[in-house]
């Protein structure tokens, strides 16, 4: 008798419990992929945006902030409007992974459709026609060359190179080298990487004690980040001085 009395109230509250995994309001947009509606961190799953501080080569070869623009264009197209984001699952950084929606419409599939985002194809294929469409409309990033962003995570000497076209001859050391700038890819993007004498990351943010004393040079293993989450991420910890 008691096990029906819980097997009954268990099905008065899965209703509840649905409507709880949905997230709705107004996001502050963090990155392409990356929204924080009041204290929930959400990310958006399915895709993978550029970070803040990726960068890409246009039509002409020259580098410009795909990830900025990713994050700015999404801004642009749903920023001030009520989102509802439908929750699936945690991530390992704590943030809720969500396919999220503005007034009907599906923001990832807007994000790849527009070439502002990658489908995700090691966690699903929803997207992969709407990015097939954008990699033949040469839109965002596909209009010149680039680094999937999860490649631009660990990127490396054989990191490829993808693009609508084939890529110019130095686009691999053009975008490599754009990890390690002596100027900072953006002014979102402050935090320094290096690698110590004991082969570990350590990042500096502008108010450490010798963050103007490291020289960003890709000889040195430097690299630039956004955040201090991206930093320990990557598997850096704070300078201890």
């Amino acid at each position: 008798m008691f096990m029906k009395f819980l097997l009954a109230l268990l099905l008065l509250l899965l209703p509840a419990i649905a409507d709880a995994a949905d997230v709705t309001g107004v996001p502050k947009i963090r990155e392409g992929d990356h929204i924080q509606i009041g204290h929930i961190r959400i990310r958006l799953g399915g895709i993978d945006a550029p970070t803040a501080d990726q960068l890409c080569l246009n039509t002409k070869g020259e580098r410009w902030t795909c990830g900025v623009a990713a994050r700015d264009e999404l801004i642009k197209h749903a920023g001030g409007k009520s989102w509802t984001c439908h929750v699936r699952q945690t991530d390992r950084r704590g943030r809720q992974v969500a396919r999220c929606e503005v007034g009907g419409e599906d923001i990832q599939k807007w994000m790849v459709a527009n070439g502002w985002a990658l489908a995700y194809l090691r966690f699903s294929k929803d997207y992969e026609a709407d990015e097939k469409a954008a990699r033949e409309a040469k839109a965002g990033m596909w209009q010149g060359a680039f680094i999937a962003p999860w490649d631009w995570r660990v990127r490396n000497k054989k990191t490829a190179i993808l693009g609508a076209v084939k890529p110019p001859e130095n686009a691999r050391a053009i975008l490599l080298a754009s990890a390690s700038g002596s100027v900072a890819p953006s002014p979102d993007c402050t935090i320094k990487g290096n690698v110590n004498r004991s082969g570990e990351c350590i990042y500096h943010t502008p108010a450490s004690r010798w963050y103007a004393k490291i020289q960003m040079k890709v000889s040195k293993g430097t690299r630039w980040f956004c955040s201090v989450e991206d930093a320990e991420a990557a598997g850096c910890r704070e300078t201890r001085r």
